[in-house]
């Protein structure tokens, strides 16, 4: 194994949820007089704090949303994982064979801790993740593209951020991965390749990952 810690992204890398939160994310903030098409929220948010949706509104229109936001978004996301919400094909092949082998890994999402775990719990993913795994940007105050997140997730789990390895799907966590000093692999399963060439290695299918990582 070339590393000492391998740190996922969780949306797009481990559960399937970027079709989903985009799609309704375009259609709330539509819905709030911001036209918003499903292919500029994946091009815009996909992979970013919350904070991000509420600045770049702000920015573009000098209007801010409503101090609800957050909450009727998410629970609307919470409702759509129940019914829909599936792991990404491959992740948990990944996963098994990390934690058969001994290699420590992590997750660090800009997402909250409740979605993580929403989300863990409804695709079977919470038996690879106890609490000391789970990295938010809640716990840092800033997202991606600050390297703060994996940063703070590598000193917790007590690896130099040289001998870690970040797997991302989108191009706001490849830059905070190269700005913490980590190799970065990039998932392009969603995420065209041009978008994610800061990244080290590219691959598309989540299954390649354990040969990758022994490569």
């Amino acid at each position: 194994m070339r590393y000492d810690l391998v740190i996922f992204d969780n949306d797009g890398v481990l559960v399937d949820s970027e079709p989903i939160s985009n799609r309704l994310l375009a259609g709330y903030l539509t819905e709030l007089g911001h036209p918003t098409s499903y292919e500029e929220s994946l091009r815009d948010y996909m992979g970013s704090a919350m904070h991000r949706v509420h600045d770049m509104v702000l920015e573009r229109t000098g209007r801010r949303l409503p101090e609800n936001f957050d909450d009727v978004f998410h629970g609307r996301v919470f409702a759509a994982f129940e019914r829909e919400l599936e792991p990404v094909p491959g992740a948990v092949g990944v996963l098994e064979k990390l934690a058969a082998d001994g290699v420590p890994y992590c997750v660090a999402s800009s997402g909250s801790h409740e979605r993580i775990r929403v989300g863990h719990r409804k695709t079977g993913l919470d038996r690879f993740f106890d609490d000391e795994r789970i990295f938010s940007s809640q716990d840092v105050g800033k997202g991606k593209p600050a390297p703060d997140l994996f940063l703070y997730a590598a000193e917790r789990m007590g690896v130099a951020p040289g001998r870690c390895v970040v797997v991302e799907d989108s191009p706001l966590g490849v830059q905070a991965a190269v700005a913490a000093g980590m190799d970065v692999y990039g998932f392009t399963a969603m995420t065209p390749a041009s978008r994610l060439a800061g990244a080290g290695r590219l691959f598309g299918d989540m299954a390649e990952l354990a040969d990758l990582l022994a490569s």
